[in-house]
């Protein structure tokens, strides 16, 4: 079995690191869409394609966002309560 203060800082490594991408997924969003929606613009500014590429990765940002900040991480006990539902279901 792991070390419990090993694991707790192997998760908090990972969720700083993931943080710290954000901002940089972020800004790649917004630069590449700009461009995406200039050249749209200086071809005649037709269909709006840009949006399908907006919406796309628009979803993409959302869930690195929503796995960030709102999603919490599985606890120890959480872990041993579904054991134990499993054990009663078999």
């Amino acid at each position: 079995m792991t070390d419990p203060e090993e694991e707790l800082r192997t998760e908090a490594r990972r969720r700083l690191t993931e943080r710290r991408q954000f901002p940089t997924h972020l800004a790649a969003y917004v630069v590449v869409n700009a461009m995406f929606v200039v050249v749209w613009a200086m071809t005649g500014a037709g269909f709006f394609w840009p949006g399908f590429v907006l919406a796309g990765w628009g979803v993409g940002v959302l869930l690195h966002a929503w796995s960030i900040w709102f999603q919490r991480p599985v606890t120890p006990d959480e872990v041993e309560q579904e054991m134990r539902r499993m054990r009663h279901s078999a």
